[in-house]
């Protein structure tokens, strides 16, 4: 557990959503599924990523709106993490691609950080250590992903492509506050990809209680103890979202009302993006709904496993910034539809043999 008391803060937050949409019948027409499915999942259609589009170009023009939010000089950030499992390059980190094209290096430390849909969160969690120890002023956390699924496997109803970012910085200057920040982790075999392998691996029995579950519950529930909160104490609740169903799950079993999940649910439109998933959640909270001395309660999950619960605190600066940049809302509403056949080419999931 890290106590914070509102010493680090959110200074700008910004998102990217490519304009690329599947329709979820496209999955059931082609595989055979049931139609029942997506609708089992909460699930209308998701994000996809274009042919000249990555986690790089994902992460830069998250950071670019966030960084218009903060209002800040990019050459002033002195770290850059970039959470993702779905890398451009196998060696060679995509911190340092962002940092440069932002203006941000050479004076800066730049990591990649992998922990399944967790890692952008462990940039934030990361970020705020720098912060209050002094060895930073202002961080930029990015999750992002073009997330992966074999074809005609249940994931591909809801692996999808986007990110978030966040600069973070001083809570005198921030737009919202951190409390606090409780992690917890263990070793639970739910989802993973092996070295080589095109696709990921999930186990069914373990994906939902002994892994979203159990982690998310602890960890929120270790983060109000801590702070001797309550969940009445919160006007907002953002979780990780693999689908459009567990986060009502997770809030119905530590007794949050629907109507405090809802502001911050995407996926059903956009997809489980992974490392963006949570992070995009909150920023559509602070894009609409939050208001100056809300609480809003954020809990990213990574398979493998683990979750981060953080309390966060709205400032009277919000009201200033948001219109600075692009909302989610607008990145969802800016989309054009494609076919079963052009995802499969956009993913490179047909293979092209080049004439001899």
């Amino acid at each position: 557990m890290a106590r914070v008391n509102g010493k680090v803060g959110i200074i700008g937050w910004g998102v990217y959503i490519p304009r690329y949409r599947i329709k979820m019948e496209e999955f059931y027409k082609v595989w055979g599924f049931d139609e029942s499915i997506p609708v089992a999942l909460n699930m209308y259609e998701k994000a996809i990523a274009g042919p000249d589009e990555d986690t790089i170009t994902i992460g830069y023009e998250a950071a670019l709106n966030a960084i218009k939010r903060a209002g800040i000089d990019p050459s002033q950030i002195e770290a850059v993490f970039v959470g993702t499992e779905s890398k451009p390059y196998a060696v060679k980190p995509s911190a340092t691609v962002i940092a440069e094209a932002l203006g941000i290096t050479p004076k800066t430390t730049a990591i990649d950080m992998e922990f399944a849909c967790r890692a952008g969160s462990e940039g934030i969690r990361n970020g705020i250590g720098l912060i209050m120890s002094g060895m930073a002023k202002y961080v930029l956390a990015i999750g992002a992903d073009t997330a992966q699924a074999n074809p005609g496997d249940v994931l591909e109803f809801t692996a999808s492509s986007g990110g978030a970012a966040y600069v973070i910085g001083p809570g005198n200057e921030a737009v919202a506050v951190f409390e606090g920040v409780y992690t917890y982790v263990t070793d639970t075999p739910d989802f993973w990809r092996r070295e080589l392998s095109p696709y990921p691996q999930h186990g069914e029995g373990f994906t939902g209680e002994p892994a979203y579950f159990h982690h998310i519950l602890s960890a929120v529930k270790g983060l109000m103890e801590e702070l001797g909160l309550t969940v009445n104490d919160f006007d907002y609740a953002v979780f990780h979202q693999p689908n459009g169903v567990f986060p009502l799950r997770v809030a119905k079993k530590l007794g949050i009302p629907k109507e405090k999940v809802i502001p911050g649910l995407v996926t059903p439109w956009i997809g489980n993006t992974y490392n963006g998933s949570a992070l995009i959640g909150l920023a559509k909270v602070l894009d609409e709904v939050a208001k100056p001395g809300d609480r809003i309660l954020v809990a990213p999950f990574g398979s493998g496993a683990g979750s981060d619960a953080y309390s966060i605190v709205v400032k009277e600066k919000i009201m200033d910034v948001r219109n600075k940049a692009p909302t989610v809302k607008q990145y969802i509403e800016r989309k054009t539809y494609i076919s079963y056949a052009q995802y499969a080419k956009f993913r490179n999931l047909i293979k092209r043999i080049p004439e001899a």
